[in-house]
């Protein structure tokens, strides 16, 4: 059974190349457009596996993480963060990191930058799949 992934993103050209990459790459997908809708999803879907875009409206990226982290069903499911947010290197998230620890919580398993690379994207999510 193929594993499902929840895109969350409020652009909608950022859900529907990642959308389109994970299903050739033979994942289930499902969508959400802003943190709200993605806290629901997540607990309908019960994906593998969340790919979340920090600036939403509504609910940020870092508010649904927080939720995500400190709910004992949720706690435990990998996330990877997608921005726009620049690092110096994509998997030295360091400054990330930082921030996250500050407000007592575990960092996620892997982080993106917009524009998306292709193969980076599908190596992070194979990665933290543990594929």
């Amino acid at each position: 059974m193929p594993k499902k992934i929840l895109v969350i993103d409020d652009e909608p050209d950022i859900l529907t190349f990642i959308g389109t990459l994970l299903r050739k790459n033979g994942y289930t997908v499902c969508e959400a457009c802003d943190g709200v809708e993605g806290m629901k999803k997540v607990i309908e879907e019960k994906p593998d596996l969340v790919c979340l875009d920090l600036l939403m409206p509504e609910k940020t990226g870092i508010k649904m993480y927080r939720e995500m982290r400190r709910d004992e069903r949720l706690k435990h499911l990998p996330v990877i963060m997608v921005t726009g947010i620049e690092a110096a290197d994509p998997w030295d998230f360091k400054g990330f990191k930082q921030y996250i620890q500050e407000r007592s919580l575990p960092a996620p398993e892997g982080y993106i930058e917009k524009p998306i690379d292709r193969e980076l994207f599908l190596k992070a999510v194979k990665e933290v799949l543990q594929e």
